[in-house]
């Protein structure tokens, strides 16, 4: 895959780039433990089909510590066992939210609603970012 701008050389870039850190460094203080950050990150990435996006976010969550197996099932994590049903609940909620123009009604009242079970309110705006 090849880049078609230079983001590292574009000064614009670099300033989004420094804002996008600044957010994520906000987001990471809501709680949500970062392998589920980082499984939302790879199923929206998926779903968006983000080449880039997929394999960073991979990428960061091997390094955290995410399994390999894990990994390779996100885009299945429906039919894998191997997802706590609090990370569940968030890969469904950011399903919904990333699908919005695909789907009328956008985030039903049930994901939203089992999304509460596992995470509180500064938690939920994490995951919706």
């Amino acid at each position: 895959m090849e880049a078609r701008l230079n983001f590292l050389g574009i000064p614009l870039a670099h300033k989004v780039r420094q804002h996008m850190v600044a957010a994520q460094i906000e987001v990471a203080k809501a709680g949500v433990p970062r392998a589920t950050q980082e499984l939302v990150k790879i199923r929206v990435s998926q779903i968006n089909g983000c080449g880039f996006c997929v394999d960073m976010h991979t990428k960061e969550a091997a390094h955290a510590g995410e399994s390999p197996t894990r990994l390779n099932l996100v885009a299945a994590w429906r039919e894998a066992a191997l997802f706590t049903d609090a990370e569940r609940a968030a890969l469904d909620l950011a399903e919904q939210g990333t699908r919005l123009a695909d789907t009328p009604g956008a985030v039903t009242d049930e994901a939203w609603q089992n999304a509460a079970e596992h995470y509180d309110e500064t938690q939920l705006t994490a995951l919706v970012r």
